[in-house]
């Protein structure tokens, strides 16, 4: 697989815990409603350590992050929220702190697998391969 492993585009396919997890990082009613069972499309671009990671939204709205491995970026949340992280890939999985969670990224079984973890509640994305 190696450090290229991440490149492509995934639509949503399933969650888990969404509910109580947007609860905990106290994201505004309307942003929990248009997230619920979102056909998000993520598109990754990675060349070597530096990223491109970009979410499309049911209406055209698009949220991107770029970031390069080790190294301090500017990053937006899913409540549109900006702050500052550095990104770590720790046993091949993409690792980064988030304001109120801490968020890992993985592929597993072809399959682009997102864990947020806030004050022990755990919410799973699984998007599959469509590009």
């Amino acid at each position: 697989q190696g450090n290229m492993a991440f490149a492509g585009k995934y639509e949503f396919e399933s969650d888990e815990n969404y509910d109580d997890f947007v609860k905990k990082i106290g994201l505004p009613s309307d942003k929990v409603e248009m997230g619920r069972n979102c056909k998000i499309v993520t598109e990754v671009v990675q060349n070597g350590n530096d990223f491109t990671w970009t979410q499309h939204f049911p209406g055209g709205r698009t949220t991107t992050n770029s970031f390069t491995i080790d190294k301090e970026a500017d990053m937006e949340t899913m409540g549109g929220k900006k702050f500052k992280a550095t990104v770590k890939m720790e046993g091949g999985k993409i690792v980064a702190e988030f304001p109120n969670y801490r968020h890992t990224v993985e592929i597993s079984g072809g399959k682009l697998v997102e864990i947020s973890t806030c004050a022990g509640v755990v919410y799973k994305r699984t998007s599959k391969k469509i590009a």
